[in-house]
C-alpha cells in the first residue's frame, strides 16, 4: 500500500485562514443547488426573463389588482438565508443547532427586510453554539421521562430569544455591513478598480481560499446584487475558467515531461468539469505562473465590466457548462468574451514564462512533488491528484494521518468493533494521538485521512469521502488489511518524506499480530475506555465506560442472555436466537429482530475468529428500548455466508452505551488463547468472567 506523503503540516495564519474561510463556505456550499434552482427561476420567470410569468417571477398583479407574489422573492429573502443558517448551526451543534440557528436568523430577516446572507452566516452558528452551551448546563441532571420535555422547550424558547435579539439586535448591524460592503463593491466598480481584486483572489485560489472568497464572501454580495440588478459581475470574478484554461494551454503547447503529457485531461476537468484545483499544481510547479493567472484574471473582470456582463446566480462548479447556464439574458456576448480573453492572455504569459525557463532533468517528478504540496496546503488527498500523478487507486496522503474511520450500515456494531481493534494495533505501534473512531455510512463526512469499511460499503462511502483514502475489508476482526493500516500510518509520519521534508518521526516499532496488539492491552486500554473528545457525527463516539445517566455496562451482558450452546443451525436461526435474547430483556421490540435479518442481507455481520454479531440497520433505532448484548455459542460451528461461526453476539445500542463492550469482546478475540478459554468454558459465569472489564 504505497503511498507519497507531503509531511509538513498545515500550521500558521494560512491555517487559520483556511479554516475560517472553510467554514463559511461550508455553510454555501452544500445549498448551491437551492442557489442554482433560484436563479435559474429568475433567469426565466421574471418580467425581462426568457419566459416572462407573471405568478412565477412575481410582477404585475392579478384580476383583483393584488401583486403577484412569485417564487422569486420568497425564495431569495426566506428560503436561501434559512437554509444557510440551518447549515451552518448543524455545522456546529448538528440538526439541534441547525433548527435553533434558524429560527434566529428569522428574526433578522424580518427585522431588517432584505436578504439576510451575512446574517444567516452569524446566526446560523451563534445558535447552534449557544444551544450547545446551554445543553451542557443540565446534561446528564435530567430525569428519566423528561428528556424529550426539556429538549423540546429549551430549544423552542431560547430560539425565541434568538429571534427577538436578531430581529431588535443583530438586524440593524448586519443591515449596515451589507450596505457597506455594497457600497465598496459599487466604488470598484464605478472607479475602474474591479480588476485589481484579482492581484489577491488568484493567488489565494491556489493557496485553497477559493471556496472561501467565491463562497463565503462574493456570493452573499452577489445574491443582493443580483437581485437588485438582475446580474452580478461577482460571480465571475472566482469562477471565471478562462486564468486556469489559458495556463494549461501553455503547458499542452511549451510544458515538459508528466506535466505535458497530463495537460490535455487536465483541461478537460478544469474547463468542462469544473474543478479549478486540477491546475494548481501546474502554478505551484512554476511559481512565476502566478502572474499569468492575475493578468487573465484581470482581463476577464475588465472584460466584464466594460460590458456590464454578468451572472444572475453562483456557477458551481466553475465549468464553462454552469458559467453559461447561469449568465444573464443580455450577457451572453459579455461573459463568452471574458472567458476568451482571459484564457488567451493567461496562455500569452504562462507561454512566455515557460519558453523562457530552464530545462530541468526531473521534470517528470516536479509534478508529483507539487500536487504532493498543494495536499499538504489543502489538508487532505486531493480527488483529482490521480489524474496528475498517476497513482490511480494509491493511497496519495497529504500529511501525518490524524483520523481514521470505520463504517457501517448503522455504526453500532461490526464498525465499534473493528475501530476497537485497529485502534489497539495502533497504540501497541506507538501513535496513540492518532484518533480510530466509527460511524454509520450515512453519517460520514469528507473529513477523514482513512475509511475503512466492508468490501461491499466500499462504493457507498466513496461517494461522502471522495478524498479520503478507502480500505476495504472482508471482515472487522482480524483482516490482514488492518497490518497495512498501521504501516500506512508509519510512513505518513515517517522522518524523511518522498517530497524530502522533514516531518514528525514516529517509533519504528513493528505492529505485531493479534497477540502483539493483546499484549499491549494494558497500554491500550486506556485507549478503549477513554472517550473520544469530539461526537462521530453518528452520534456514535470511541469505546468509552459509560457516562453519566446512561445504562452501567454490568447491566448490558447478564447470565441469562447467555447460551452455551445454541440450538440454531443456521445463520437466520441464530439470528433469531441471539434475537430472542434480547426480546426476552424487552430491550428491542419485534421490529428490531426483523431489522437484524434486514442488516444481514444488506452486509454481513460475519467478524472473524468464529464470531458474528448480528444487529439492526440504521433505521432500526426507534426499535431500542435499552442497550443489551446477548452471547450465543455453537461448539459445533454452523456455516454464516460460508464462514464458519461458533460465537454469535446480538447488539442492541442506545447512544454509546454497548460500545465498551464491544471494545472488550474485540479484545478477547483478538487473542486466540481468549478465544479458547470461551470455547472451553463450561458456565455462563465463565463467560462474563472472561468479559469481566465489561461487567466492572
Amino acid at each position: 500500500m504505497a503511498t507519497e506523503t507531503a509531511a509538513k503540516p498545515r500550521s500558521g495564519m494560512r491555517v487559520g485562514v483556511q479554516k475560517f474561510g472553510t467554514f463559511l463556505s461550508g455553510m454555501i456550499m452544500p445549498n448551491i443547488g437551492a442557489f442554482i434552482a433560484w436563479g435559474l427561476i429568475t433567469a426565466l420567470f421574471i418580467e425581462a426573463g426568457w419566459l416572462p410569468v407573471p405568478e412565477l417571477g412575481g410582477f404585475g398583479t392579478d384580476a383583483e389588482g393584488n401583486p403577484h407574489t412569485g417564487l422569486v422573492g420568497p425564495m431569495i429573502t426566506y428560503l436561501l438565508p434559512l437554509l444557510i443558517a440551518y447549515t451552518g448551526g448543524r455545522m456546529v451543534y448538528d440538526v439541534r443547532g441547525g433548527v435553533v440557528g434558524a429560527i434566529g436568523t428569522m428574526g433578522v430577516i424580518v427585522g431588517a427586510g432584505i436578504p439576510m446572507f451575512i446574517g444567516a452566516m452569524i446566526m446560523g452558528p451563534l445558535g447552534g453554539w449557544t444551544m450547545k452551551k446551554i445543553d451542557r448546563i443540565w446534561d446528564g441532571k435530567i430525569r428519566p421521562g423528561f428528556e424529550m420535555l426539556v429538549n423540546n422547550f429549551s430549544a423552542g424558547i431560547w430560539g425565541a430569544l434568538l429571534a427577538m435579539i436578531g430581529f431588535y439586535g443583530i438586524s440593524p448591524l448586519v443591515e449596515a455591513f451589507s450596505t457597506a460592503a455594497g457600497n465598496v463593491v459599487q466604488f470598484l466598480v464605478n472607479n475602474g478598480l474591479l480588476p485589481l481584486t484579482s492581484i489577491f483572489i488568484e493567488p489565494a485560489k491556489v493557496l485553497f481560499l477559493n471556496n472561501a472568497i467565491n463562497h463565503g464572501v462574493l456570493t452573499p454580495l452577489g445574491v443582493q446584487q443580483s437581485l437588485e440588478q438582475g446580474k452580478s459581475v461577482l460571480f465571475l470574478l472566482e469562477a471565471n475558467p478562462g486564468p486556469g484554461l489559458g495556463i494549461l494551454l501553455a503547458y499542452m503547447f511549451f510544458g515538459r515531461g508528466a506535466a505535458k503529457a497530463s495537460a490535455p485531461g487536465a483541461v478537460i476537468i478544469h474547463f468542462l468539469g469544473g474543478i479549478h484545483e486540477i491546475y494548481f499544481p501546474y502554478v505551484l510547479m512554476r511559481p512565476l505562473l502566478i502572474l499569468a493567472a492575475i493578468a487573465g484574471g484581470m482581463t476577464g473582470v475588465a472584460t466584464l465590466a466594460v460590458t456590464n456582463a454578468g451572472l444572475v446566480a453562483p456557477a458551481a462548479p466553475g465549468s464553462i457548462f454552469a458559467v453559461l447556464v447561469q449568465t444573464a439574458r443580455d450577457s451572453y456576448f459579455g461573459v463568452i468574451l471574458a472567458v476568451v480573453l482571459a484564457a488567451a492572455v493567461s496562455f500569452l504569459v504562462a507561454s512566455v514564462i515557460l519558453k523562457t525557463a530552464k530545462r530541468k532533468d526531473g521534470d517528470d517528478d516536479d509534478l508529483s512533488a507539487a500536487t504532493s504540496r498543494m495536499e499538504a496546503m489543502k489538508g487532505k488527498k486531493s480527488s483529482v491528484s490521480s489524474h496528475l500523478t498517476g497513482s490511480g487507486d494509491v493511497a496519495v496522503m497529504a500529511g501525518p494521518i490524524q483520523n481514521i474511520v470505520f463504517a457501517c450500515d448503522a455504526g453500532m456494531g461490526s464498525s465499534a468493533m473493528g475501530a476497537s481493534v485497529l485502534r489497539n494495533k495502533i497504540k501497541a505501534a506507538g501513535y496513540p494521538d492518532v484518533k480510530v473512531t466509527n460511524a454509520s455510512i450515512a453519517n460520514l463526512r469528507d473529513d477523514y485521512d482513512v475509511v475503512v469499511t466492508h468490501q461491499d460499503l466500499t462504493e457507498r462511502a466513496k461517494h461522502s469521502t471522495a478524498s479520503a483514502v478507502h480500505v476495504s475489508v472482508d471482515n472487522f476482526m482480524n483482516s490482514p488489511r488492518y497490518e497495512e493500516i498501521v504501516e500506512l500510518v508509519r510512513e505518513s509520519r515517517s522522518e524523511k518524506t518522498e517530497a524530502g521534508t522533514d516531518a514528525s518521526a514516529g517509533p519504528d516499532s513493528d505492529a505485531g499480530s493479534f497477540g502483539g496488539a493483546h499484549a499491549s492491552a494494558a497500554h491500550a486500554a486506556g485507549a478503549v475506555a477513554e472517550p473520544e473528545a469530539t461526537r462521530a457525527s453518528s452520534g456514535a463516539h470511541a469505546a468509552g465506560s459509560a457516562a453519566d445517566g446512561e445504562q452501567p455496562a454490568s447491566d448490558i451482558l447478564v447470565a441469562d442472555s447467555v447460551i452455551l450452546s445454541g440450538s440454531a443451525t443456521s445463520r437466520d436461526a441464530a439470528i433469531d436466537e441471539a434475537g430472542q435474547l434480547l426480546l426476552a430483556r424487552d430491550a428491542v421490540d419485534e421490529g428490531y429482530l426483523q431489522a437484524m435479518h434486514e442488516r444481514e442481507e444488506s452486509v454481513s455481520t460475519y467478524m472473524g475468529s468464529f464470531l458474528a454479531i448480528p444487529h439492526g440497520t440504521n433505521a432500526a433505532k426507534d426499535h431500542i428500548r435499552k442497550s443489551a448484548v446477548s452471547f450465543v455459542r455453537y461448539p459445533e460451528g454452523l456455516d454464516w455466508n460460508g464462514k464458519e461461526v461458533k460465537f454469535v453476539v446480538g447488539v442492541a445500542g442506545v447512544n454509546n452505551e454497548h460500545l465498551h463492550i464491544l471494545s472488550s469482546i474485540a479484545k478477547v478475540f483478538t487473542d486466540k488463547a481468549q478465544v479458547a478459554q470461551l470455547e472451553a468454558a463450561t458456565s455462563a459465569e465463565e463467560i462474563l468472567e472472561i468479559f469481566r472489564k465489561v461487567n466492572a
